[in-house]
């Protein structure tokens, strides 16, 4: 099996490594493994029977509705019924599986040029699988595609699943997000949103107006099935800011192709990531006592500047790997309330079950209507960020890379020289062949610097190990 889980599914190159027939063989592991069965709730379409359902959405990726009738020939095969969402934001069929009490999948490569398509796994109520349940789903796909024996056929007959449709669940989720303002109106706002021609292309405009909110423009917002991400959304938001400008728009929203994150645009153009983001929530929620346990969780690429931030409010920061699960789980253990990414890709967790750009993007304009502040303003009390520099070397093998020795010492080095006042990252990518390279320091020569230092100290490592493979440009500033 070629394929396997990393930090968000199963995701790969349409067509040649994400297949319909892994596609159809993934969804006979998922029907056995989550099973479908409803844990009570309301009925999520095909009427108000006890038969067990999974349910499935997607983005506007070309290879999408491949992926998802082979997916869904699968899990039918198993017996268990598949009720079709039809294009919608990840965090939509996660709400819509939270309010069935049902499993549910998305296929979709988030933020991912066209080419690349995935297909993540909810278990029942729209939560992320554990990694149990995660190797339970590869333990029974490799029986199926995997050498030695195969494993039982499916059902047959009258047993064989039904395929029906949900027409309804856009408008219920659409609903679901306006009702976070609890009646809060933004009547007043105007804002720019940049769909990245993706599943937001007809939520995401509908849900900013109902709450009040003058959407001058939408960007993005006629995918082909080719342009989505392509040169749009949360990844280049340059558009939404130009426009934002050139309306006098208050804000600018960017979101991604499955929408579960977004980066905000000020009045003067400027981007508001996620750190910046999640620390003007962290202070808003814990000035008005609903930050369970004075608490936000970040991952790892959290910029140092967002640490000294939150110390100074008083806001304790727990760290997790890199990847939403890991986010979702710290908050759940502990039962906390907010957490996410510098990618915009933001946790409410008493509101959702994974992450919204939307619904981030509905809150940032709603405390903005609360304070009576410009989000430039905002932004700039919130945090002092740190330059950082990004850099990916492109690997064929990543396992132990970044523990050979001669990375270890530039990375001891660097360190060194930046004592208390920068920060070093190295780890291998969960969902690309990269090693990414990360470095913040007082200074943005001194990042570069230190990161060509450490980029230098891996393409050696890798032609240690017999690979001519060179380093990509850099990914961020």
């Amino acid at each position: 099996m070629s394929l396997r889980f990393g930090t968000d599914g199963v995701r790969g190159l349409a067509g040649s490594e994400l297949t319909a027939e892994f596609a159809l063989a993934l969804g006979r592991a998922a029907a056995r493994a989550l099973g479908g069965a409803p844990a009570g709730g309301a009925p999520a379409g095909g009427g108000g029977t006890c038969r067990a359902k999974l349910l499935v959405g997607r983005d506007t990726r070309l290879s999408g509705p491949l992926l998802q009738a082979a997916f869904s020939a699968g899990v039918a095969s198993e017996g268990v019924d598949v009720v079709d969402l039809g294009v919608l934001p990840t965090p939509g069929v996660a709400a819509i599986a939270a309010e069935a009490a049902l499993p549910a999948a998305i296929v979709s490569a988030s933020h991912n040029p066209f080419a690349d398509n995935g297909i993540k796994l909810l278990a029942a109520g729209g939560r992320k699988l554990t990694v149990a349940e995660e190797e339970e789903v590869e333990r029974i796909l490799e029986a199926m595609v995997g050498p030695g024996p195969a494993s039982s056929p499916g059902v047959s007959r009258d047993r064989l699943g039904r395929l029906t449709e949900d027409p309804h669940a856009r408008e219920r989720y659409c609903n679901r997000v306006v009702e976070a303002l609890q009646g809060r109106r933004l009547d007043g706002l105007r804002v720019v949103v940049d769909c990245a021609n993706g599943a937001a292309s007809t939520t995401a405009p509908a849900i900013l107006s109902a709450a009040g909110a003058e959407v001058l423009e939408v960007l993005s917002a006629s995918p082909d099935g080719l342009n989505i991400n392509a040169g749009c959304g949360s990844t280049d938001p340059s558009a939404v800011a130009r426009a934002v400008v050139a309306h006098g728009a208050d804000a600018g929203l960017a979101l991604d192709g499955d929408a579960d994150r977004v980066i905000a645009v000020d009045s003067t153009g400027a981007e508001v990531d996620g750190d910046r983001l999640l620390a003007l929530f962290a202070a808003d929620l814990r000035g008005r006592g609903f930050l369970a346990g004075d608490t936000v969780v970040v991952t790892v690429m959290s910029n140092l500047g967002f640490h000294k931030a939150m110390t100074r409010a008083g806001i304790a920061v727990h760290q997790t790997p890199v990847g939403d699960r890991h986010v979702l789980e710290a908050l759940d253990s502990h039962g906390w309330s907010l957490g996410g990414e510098q990618s915009g890709h933001l946790i409410f967790r008493d509101l959702a079950a994974t992450g919204d750009g939307t619904l981030t993007g509905l809150l940032l304009l709603d405390l903005m209507a609360r304070t009576g502040r410009p989000l430039f303003e905002l932004a700039a009390g919130a945090m002092v960020r740190l330059p950082q520099v990004l850099r990916n070397v492109v690997v064929d093998g990543r396992d132990g890379l970044t523990e050979a020795e001669g990375v270890r010492a530039a990375v001891r080095a660097v360190e060194e020289e930046l004592g208390g006042e920068g920060r070093v990252l190295l780890r291998s990518s969960g969902t690309e062949p990269v090693v990414r390279v990360m470095v913040e320091a007082p200074t943005e020569e001194a990042a570069a610097g230190a990161a060509d230092r450490l980029v230098a100290a891996v393409t050696a490592a890798l032609e240690a190990r017999g690979s001519s493979r060179r380093p990509s440009p850099p990914a961020a500033h």
